[in-house]
C-alpha cells in the first residue's frame, strides 16, 4: 500500500514538476512542492541553512514566499532503502493528525531528491537542550520537562491506541522529539514506523532504531509490538529527569544504560540523585518520584509488566495536578516517600 501510494504521488510530480498544489486527497492533506519552491526556501541548500544531520541526510531551515518557516529533510544518494524510508514517512505522517506529533507540510521528489517539509520548530530537538549546544543553558525547567513527558507520551498513545491502523514508531528518542515555541513536543521522524493491522499483538521485523532505547525483546530477536515504544519512552523519560545519556561508557571499555545507573537509587529510595544536578533541586519531589517510577515500569524487561501508553499518559497527568509550586528540594527522598511512588 504504501510503494502504490508513493508511486502514484511520484509519476503526479515528474508529470506536473513546474505546478505546486495541494493534494485533492482528504487523506493526505499535504502540498507538492516544486524543487524551485524548496531551494528558494532555503537558498540553495546553503550551510548557514543546515540545523541538523544524520545518517539519513540533513534538515535545513527555510521560509516560503508566503513567509512560513519551515524544515526541510533532504535524504541522501538514492537507494532502495532511502526510497522506502521517504514513502514510509511520508505515508505515515499523512495519516496522523495530533498537536504532539511533527506536521507534514508537504514534499518534493523528483530526479534523485527526495525532500520533506516540515513545521519549523524553534527550540530545536530534546536532545540539544539535555546534551547539545543549549544543555548549558538548562532552558528545560522542571515544568517544561513535565510537560515535555506529558506531551511525548500522548503523542505516542494516539500513534498506539487512536491511528487506524495503529502505528509502531519504533525510533522513540530525545533527538526525535522537536520543541515548538512553547516548548511542547512533537514527536519526529516516522521514518522507520511500522503499521500494526487490527489483531495482530505483534511482529517479526528487521532491527531499526538506536542503542541504549532498544527493548531487549526486539533487539534480540526482532519482535516488535507497541510495548518496544513503551520500553523506549521509558528510557526517554529517565533521560529527561536526569539528563544522562541512555548509554554510558565506563573505564576499561564497559558501557552501563541508564536503567543499570538509575535502579540502586530506585531501589534506596533516593530519587533526588537521579534528577539532573542543572536544576538545582528545584523540582516538584512528588512527581519526580512518579516520573522515575513510571520509567521504571515503562523500561522493564518483561514484555507482561509494561503498562500501554494509555496508561502512561493517565499517570503522568495524574501526578501533574498533585501540586502547583515547584519548590527548591534540599533534604534527601527517605523510604515512606519511596512506597508512595510505587505504582
Amino acid at each position: 500500500m504504501i510503494l502504490k501510494c508513493f508511486c502514484c504521488v511520484y509519476r503526479e510530480v515528474e508529470e506536473e514538476p513546474k505546478i505546486s498544489k495541494k493534494s485533492s486527497s482528504r487523506e493526505y492533506p499535504w502540498e507538492i512542492y516544486t524543487l524551485k519552491e524548496i531551494l528558494h526556501a532555503t537558498n540553495n541548500f546553503h550551510d548557514d541553512n543546515k540545523i541538523g544531520e544524520g545518517g539519513f541526510g540533513s534538515v535545513y531551515w527555510g521560509r516560503t514566499s508566503t513567509g512560513t518557516e519551515v524544515a526541510v529533510k533532504r535524504l541522501k544518494a538514492m537507494s532502495s532503502k532511502a526510497e522506502m524510508e521517504f514513502a514510509v514517512e511520508v505515508e505515515m505522517l499523512g495519516r496522523v493528525r495530533h498537536k504532539n506529533l511533527l506536521g507534514l507540510r508537504g514534499f518534493y521528489a523528483g530526479g534523485n531528491e527526495r525532500l520533506i517539509v516540515y513545521d519549523y520548530m524553534p527550540n530545536h530537538s530534546l536532545i540539544a537542550h539535555l546534551h547539545g549546544q543549549v544543555a548549558e543553558d538548562c532552558l528545560l525547567d522542571w515544568n517544561r520537562r513535565m510537560n515535555i513527558m506529558i506531551g511525548s507520551a500522548e503523542g505516542i498513545a494516539y500513534l498506539h491506541h487512536e491511528a487506524n491502523p495503529h502505528i509502531i514508531h519504533r525510533d522513540i528518542k530525545a533527538s526525535n522529539v522537536l520543541l515548538d515555541v512553547e516548548f511542547q513536543a512533537k514527536v519526529a521522524d516516522f521514518g522507520f514506523a511500522k503499521l500494526i493491522p487490527d489483531g495482530v499483538s505483534h511482529m517479526t521485523t528487521r532491527v531499526k532504531g538506536t542503542l541504549g532505547y532498544l527493548a531487549p525483546e526486539y533487539a534480540m530477536w526482532g519482535k516488535v509490538s507497541e510495548s518496544c515504544d513503551v520500553y523506549s519512552f521509558g528510557i526517554l523519560l529517565l533521560e529527561i529527569i536526569s539528563a544522562k545519556k541512555p548509554l554510558e561508557k565506563l573505564p576499561g571499555g564497559l558501557k552501563r544504560d541508564i536503567v543499570q545507573w538509575a535502579t540502586p537509587y530506585v531501589q534506596k529510595g533516593a530519587f533526588d540523585h537521579i534528577a539532573d544536578p542543572r536544576l538545582k533541586g528545584r523540582y516538584d519531589r512528588a512527581q519526580l518520584n512518579l516520573a522515575v517510577m513510571i520509567a521504571m515500569r515503562c523500561s522493564d524487561t518483561n514484555v507482561e509488566n509494561r503498562p500501554s501508553m494509555m496508561k502512561v499518559v493517565e499517570w503522568l497527568n495524574g501526578g501533574l495536578g498533585r501540586t502547583k509550586e515547584v519548590s527548591v528540594v534540599e533534604d534527601m527522598a527517605d523510604e515512606d516517600e519511596y512506597e508512595e511512588a510505587k505504582l
